[in-house]
């Protein structure tokens, strides 16, 4: 194999590590805002559980940055094409990630009920949207998105706002990375907080792993009967980056299917996540929390480990033009951009890891209620 396509699938690799991380951490802090208002009963417990994520929320946003950073400089195509056809949604994740911070540090500033109660809806809104915007977008790659490239290289968008983003496979996958997060953020709340607390968050992250599981046995049967894309001819792994030649698409009934007939050991990567799920669902009913934290990180890699490996080697597949589908091989930057960031990672993502795991060790133990209600400084 050629250097230009080991970098390539190293790089595809990468973001799918990035992607996995940011379903996990920032999918956690988005899972306490989603169950801010149904765990805490009132202003001191409500104020407990953000203190449980304000030392560590802004530093997990990292994941979001390396990701869409990711993508920007490895696959520039892809970034550049992606987030134009999903532009209407792109404005409505920033506006929820901006109203996120502002939320958390105003809440506290005015002594007042419906002050509060006013943001904490935000942190509902800020925690449940990127979520469920997350997860329909996979949904909307799965589906494939209509788009073409003209002679010239300029990117038409050939489907609606509505057609990409609510329809019902996009809605599933949506809900599905919800539970997740949900899922999550429960169990975060049982890992730091104390009863009542404890009980209700316990029930949440009950009931977001067994959803999540059933949803996602539910997107298995959409996949086995969805349109899918593959290649009816064979491609060169190190073309130029380009969608406007070399290569030959077909959709096929059940096509998400064929890498999995083709290499049985990928079921395996349906079987985590599944038995994650289950296996985490089982683990907090037991109160075996750090267990059942780690089980979460298990979800996720199935989950996008599901997805990664039906659509190899495809990134966004176009159902309009499908010859021109945006896939590893002809979305990546140049071999030099490729080389140079592949450094930059393997120096910084490591340094990132050690000190996301230095803060968590730094702020572990319990939050308690009472020593959050004396202090004012606190969210």
């Amino acid at each position: 194999m050629e250097l230009y396509a080991l970098l390539k699938l190293i790089w595809a690799a990468l973001l799918c590590v990035l992607l996995i991380g940011l379903g996990l951490m920032v999918g956690m802090d988005m899972g306490v805002g989603t169950l801010l208002r149904f765990v805490g009963r009132n202003d001191g417990e409500r104020r407990t559980a953000l203190n449980i994520i304000g030392p560590h929320w802004d530093g997990n946003q990292v994941w979001f940055i390396l990701g869409g950073g990711a993508i920007f400089a490895a696959f520039p195509t892809l970034y550049a094409t992606s987030f134009s056809v999903f532009y209407v949604v792109m404005i409505l994740l920033l506006f929820s990630m901006i109203l996120r911070p502002v939320a958390f540090e105003y809440r506290s500033k005015a002594d007042s009920h419906l002050w509060r109660a006013s943001w904490d809806w935000v942190f509902l809104i800020s925690g449940f949207l990127p979520m469920f915007i997350y997860g329909a977008a996979f949904g909307n790659i799965l589906h494939g998105v209509g788009y073409h490239f003209g002679w010239t290289g300029q990117y038409y968008q050939d489907s609606s706002f509505f057609s990409y983003l609510l329809n019902p496979f996009a809605i599933l996958c949506g809900l599905m990375s919800v539970a997740l997060s949900v899922y999550q953020g429960g169990v975060m709340l049982m890992l730091r907080a104390e009863n009542p607390i404890y009980e209700r968050a316990r029930r949440y992250a009950l009931r977001g792993g067994l959803t999540a599981a059933i949803l996602f046995i539910i997107g298995g049967f959409f996949i086995t009967r969805m349109q899918g894309f593959v290649f009816t001819a064979p491609v060169d792994p190190a073309m130029p980056a380009s969608p406007m030649h070399g290569q030959h698409v077909a959709m096929v009934a059940g096509g998400w299917l064929h890498n999995y007939a083709a290499h049985p050991v990928l079921w395996l990567l349906p079987l985590l996540g599944l038995a994650s799920m289950i296996g985490g669902t089982l683990a907090a009913r037991m109160n075996k929390v750090i267990l059942a934290w780690w089980i979460g990180l298990g979800s996720w890699i199935g989950t996008i480990g599901t997805v990664a490996a039906a659509m190899f080697p495809f990134f966004m597949p176009s159902t309009t033009a499908p010859d021109q589908s945006l896939t590893i091989w002809n979305s990546s930057a140049s071999a030099y951009g490729l080389t140079c960031m592949l450094v930059v990672a393997l120096i910084f993502v490591p340094i990132i890891l050690c000190y996301t795991s230095w803060c968590y060790y730094v702020m572990r133990g319990k939050v308690h209620t009472a020593d959050i209600v004396n202090d004012s400084h606190s969210y």
